[in-house]
Formats: structure tokens, sequence, C-alpha cells
């Protein structure tokens, strides 16, 4: 018997999209092939310039479209979808709509999701294109790894502050301090206990942030190597590459002020914001060179 036929429960499927015409359908597709008999996808648009090729797209897969009045994130527009779906919905897959899931993924996401009440979420194995492992399933974020992995991540990969934070094993069902929001299957009882994603992050670090609430809050969450997944790049933020670099850092700056909050570590926000501010000067320097 197929994993897919052993669970149940209605699922949610939600991607938020923002000019994403290109992939939505071919996204559509490739979830449609996994879903089962009262199953059910939403598609969150935060503002495409061609809305009207994106109602078409999406009527034609069955989908719902749920048109947002302003941009509100990543994050931001999964909660007021998830907010608007029916309770009997307990299983919420999000999704970038520039991933593609390989045949069986969603039915072993959905098997470890349900093996236990106090697994909150549920990571696949996720590959680039050209199948290459993405560190999808990560420890969270410290100060020593954090900053160790942001000053040295890029000139020296192998460096041990970023070997603690990635600290992956892609080959087994491990788990893990957060998972990629890029395609996460998501428990709604623990998602709802803890009151979902935090709005405050406009985009990067609400999925970091997710796990870590989470854990807080005594729930598990797993990487499962069995479901695969292609996701294909950042479609929709390639053209505004310094811009989302900026909210990246400050993304970055509100998971660690949050997590490092105390009164007496104030010093220690300061230099993270000095930190943080001028690392983003120096990356978007060499960007502009590079364009120039």
């Amino acid at each position: 018997m197929q994993p897919q036929q052993q669970v149940s429960g209605h699922l949610a499927v939600v991607t938020v999209t923002y000019n994403s015409n290109a992939e939505i359908e071919e996204f559509l597709t490739s979830v449609g092939l996994e879903l089962r008999p009262g199953d059910r996808v939403w598609v969150a648009d935060n503002g495409s310039i061609d809305r009207g090729t994106l109602r078409t797209l999406v009527a034609a897969q069955g989908a719902t479209l749920l048109e947002m009045p302003e941009n509100y994130g990543y994050g931001g527009a999964l909660n007021r979808v998830i907010a608007q779906i029916p309770t009997n919905f307990r299983h919420i897959l999000v999704s970038n709509p520039d991933v593609r899931l390989r045949p069986g993924a969603l039915a072993h996401l959905i098997t470890t999701l349900t093996e236990s009440p106090r697994v909150a979420a549920v990571g696949p194995r996720v590959l680039t294109p050209d199948g290459v492992s993405y560190p999808s399933a990560r420890n969270l974020p410290t100060l020593s790894n954090g900053i160790g992995h942001a000053l040295f991540g890029k000139v020296w990969p192998s460096n041990p502050w970023s070997r603690a934070y990635h600290a992956t094993d892609d080959t087994a069902r491990h788990p893990s301090g957060w998972l990629s929001g890029c395609c996460l299957l998501i428990n709604r009882t623990a998602f709802d206990a803890v009151d979902g994603f935090d709005d405050g992050y406009f985009m990067y670090f609400e999925d970091v942030d997710l796990g870590y609430r989470l854990g807080k809050a005594g729930w598990v969450c797993l990487f499962d190597p069995r479901g695969e997944v292609v996701h294909r790049g950042a479609h929709s933020t390639t053209t505004e590459s310094i811009t989302m670099l900026r909210v990246h850092h400050e993304s970055a700056y509100r998971y660690l002020s949050k997590r490092y909050h105390g009164w007496w570590l104030a010093p220690v926000r300061m230099a993270l914001r000095w930190g943080l501010n001028a690392r983003f000067a120096l990356i978007s320097r060499r960007m502009a060179r590079r364009h120039s």
C-alpha cells in the first residue's frame, strides 16, 4: 500500500505568488498529481502585475486564488490565507511556486507528520535543478555560528561555524532546528498554537523564526529525505537583488534581536546591527560593481 493511502484528513496546499505566472502552472500541475480527493490548493497573490493571466492559470487547475490588497510578504500572505481555510484541513503544505514535487513526495511527508502528535512540521529533501542537495534543514542560528557563517560562509565554506549551522545529513530522517519555508508540511494545530508566521518578516527568516518558536513550545520539526522536491530558484527576487539583500539583513537582525532580547544584551544587539549594516554595505557595493 502506498503511504498516501495510509493517512486521513484533508490537506491544504498554499503558495504565494508575485509576478510568478511563468511558474504557477507547472507548480499546480506538479502538486495536482500528488493530491487526494478532498485536498485543495490556494494561491495567495501579493500584487502581481498581470493578475488577469494568473486568474486564468489558477482557475484552469481548479485552485482558489486570493488576491492580497497589498504585498504582505511571504509569511504575512500565508497567515492571511491559512486563517481563511476551513478548520477540517489539518495539514498545510506551504510552498514557493518555483518548487516541483517529485512523485510520492507529499505522501511521505504526510506519513511522517502524522506519526506523532508532537510533530509540528516536516521538510523534504530540496534539490537544485542540477540534482544537488540544498541544506534545507539546519540548526538554529546562534550568535557564534550565525556571525561565523555570515562572515566566512562564502570565502571559506568549510569553516567550523558554517558546519555547525548546517550540520545536516540529507540521507536520513532527523529532527531539525528549522526547515526551509520553500516547501514545508505543517501540522495546523502546532501552527495555530504559536500564532503562525511572524508578519514582521517581509521575506527571509520567517521559517527560522517559526522553527525557533515551535521548538520553544515543545514541538518537533523533522527532515524526511524520502520526500524530494526541486527548487528552481528565487525567480521573484532576481530583479531586485540589492533590495532583497537589504531585506535579508533586516530579517537576520530581527530574528537574532528577538532571540537575544534581554536588556543586558543591548550592547550585543547594537554590535549585531552595526555588523549587519557593514556586511550589507560591503556586499551591495560588490554587486553594484559587477552590474556597472
